[in-house]
């Protein structure tokens, strides 16, 4: 429905310099007055908007109430145990091999340093969070969010062009039902030329305003994503780092064990050729021995193994030697309560925070979707110079403003406010599921603080129970008041308490990365949770 249509024609002038800039002026003057009228309507659109929240949320973009951006699929914490029960992330393998998730890729850059590269936790974590596949993929999809934005927000801004045209007509007038005798019935062909700019904006358009704010909120919800992306990079790097602190451990065990057994074999040998000890104890001792040392060759190709792990993660260059610098010392840790975390972590959790800006987005999806039932207000106008040359022209102007009403488009509405309200059911039920998996995550990795913790005291304590019982079986076995089967079976009981503290020490320190991880903290609390703070 047009409520204002005014098409009019300057009086012809001879063709003088004076001409390009009384164009220019004339259009300047159109533009600044349609700017005008937009600036009122945007006043407008804030006094409105209150009114038009019944009506609005949209089916932003193409329809659906949220963007689908990869970096929504951003991994979950999970409780399945990665070492004897230990806190572990659904992020994918964490073992030095081929992973499923893109958290345990990278992009290697830089150059090869010659030498051993040192890299302690922290530099290994700043590395992984410029490297790392999985946060580059979650950028990624941040920056299209933003695009997307910025096409929901062009319809609601003004749109200027222009154009310059050389025609050629010829009219048949019958053809258009017009004869009139002595006019001939054909017209041209004659030529004419024009030059114009159009100018055109969306001054009252609820829809797309509520698919300007929808799409807002799925920028939001992809910043949050990004940054939960940057958490899981830290759970990630500080899981490979503590698995190398691991291996290295062990080896450094393996090889005192081997050193031990070795001389009891050496032992045993010297009591056999000097008739004091049967051979069965010199072959048991080694067996015993070649078995430590087979534990060490293994131990060593772990370690080397999950050394490419760890370079994979933090992007290190293809072929680059390095070692580690921290050994992560047993530091104990006082949690806060299971109430206090939880408020920290809703609070703080990106991916909670994300779903949140989901919801909103879907919620203006819907009203959006409700508004393509809401009467629009266009605004058009375009001014250029026609003639049979620039030389020979006339300037023109063409101001329109329309009220679109929508009376029936089939049906589509309908289905988009459907669309829209499951979309917006769907985030919902999303948004409770993380809320109850981050009560789940910090529930879990308290009780794992609290367990490891204790496990590691227990541990370090049969260590030195088991090294006082194998030093007493040496005692026994050089008295010879006993065989060195005794002997045998404290080396293994000290083999067993020593790999109970690898492991208790490795599962104790990453379930103080998880609980970081599981309040939303692991980015800057990894410090202080190594330190015990």
């Amino acid at each position: 429905m047009y409520y204002k249509n005014k098409r009019f024609q300057e009086p012809k002038y001879k063709a003088d310099g004076l001409r390009s800039a009384n164009i220019l002026k004339a259009l300047c003057h159109v533009s600044v007055g349609a700017l005008r009228i937009g600036s009122i309507c945007v006043s407008l659109f804030i006094s409105v908007s209150a009114v038009s929240a019944q009506y609005a949320p949209s089916v932003p973009f193409n329809g659906s109430a949220t963007s689908n951006t990869p970096m929504a699929q951003a991994p979950q914490q999970s409780s399945s145990p990665p070492i004897g029960g230990a806190v572990s992330t659904s992020m994918g393998s964490s073992g030095a091999g081929a992973s499923q998730s893109p958290f345990f890729e990278s992009v290697p850059s830089g150059a090869v340093t010659p030498g051993v590269l040192k890299i302690s936790l922290l530099e290994a974590i700043d590395r992984g969070l410029k490297t790392n596949l999985g946060l580059l993929l979650s950028s990624d999809s941040s920056s299209d969010a933003r695009g997307l934005r910025w096409q929901e927000l062009s319809r609601l801004l003004p749109n200027v062009s222009g154009q310059v045209s050389d025609n050629l007509r010829q009219i048949d007038l019958a053809a258009e039902g017009i004869s009139f005798p002595g006019i001939p019935l054909i017209v041209g062909p004659f030529g004419y030329v024009d030059a114009r700019a159009y100018y055109s904006q969306s001054l009252l358009d609820f829809h797309a305003i509520n698919n300007v704010r929808a799409a807002g909120q799925n920028v939001r919800a992809a910043q949050y994503t990004y940054k939960d992306a940057r958490e899981l990079v830290v759970l990630a790097v500080g899981l490979n780092y503590l698995q190398v602190i691991m291996q290295s451990a062990r080896i450094e065990t393996v090889n005192a064990q081997m050193e031990t057994a070795q001389a009891l074999f050496r032992q045993a040998g010297n009591q056999f050729k000097a008739g004091t000890s049967p051979a069965i104890d010199q072959l048991r001792a080694q067996v015993e021995f070649q078995t430590r040392q087979q534990q060490l060759l293994s131990a060593q190709n772990d370690l080397q193994k999950q050394k490419l792990a760890l370079a994979r993660v933090i992007g290190l260059p293809l072929g680059q030697q390095f070692e580690i610098t921290d050994q992560v010392p047993y530091q104990p840790l006082t949690p806060e309560s299971v109430d206090e975390e939880l408020r920290r972590a809703y609070a703080s959790r990106s991916d909670y925070l994300s779903a949140e800006a989901k919801v909103h987005a879907a919620e203006y999806a819907l009203k959006a979707a409700h508004s393509e039932y809401v009467p629009s207000v266009v605004f058009n106008a375009d001014y250029g110079d026609i003639g049979t040359t620039f030389a020979h022209s006339h300037g023109t102007v063409d101001v329109t403003g329309a009220l679109q009403i929508p009376i029936f488009n089939g049906g589509q509405t309908h289905g988009d406010v459907l669309r829209a309200e499951a979309a917006l059911n769907q985030d919902r039920q999303q948004l409770e599921n993380v809320r109850a998996q981050i009560d789940q995550d910090v529930r879990t990795a308290l009780l794992d603080v609290q367990s490891y913790a204790q496990q590691v005291q227990v541990a370090q304590s049969n260590i030195q129970l088991s090294a006082q019982t194998l030093k007493q079986a040496q005692d026994r076995f050089s008295a010879g008041v006993t065989n060195n089967i005794e002997v045998v079976q404290a080396q293994e009981s000290v083999a067993d308490a020593n790999e109970s503290y690898i492991t208790s020490l490795f599962n104790y320190d990453y379930a103080k990365l998880s609980l970081a991880r599981a309040v939303g903290f692991a980015e800057q609390g990894v410090k202080q949770y190594f330190k015990g703070q």
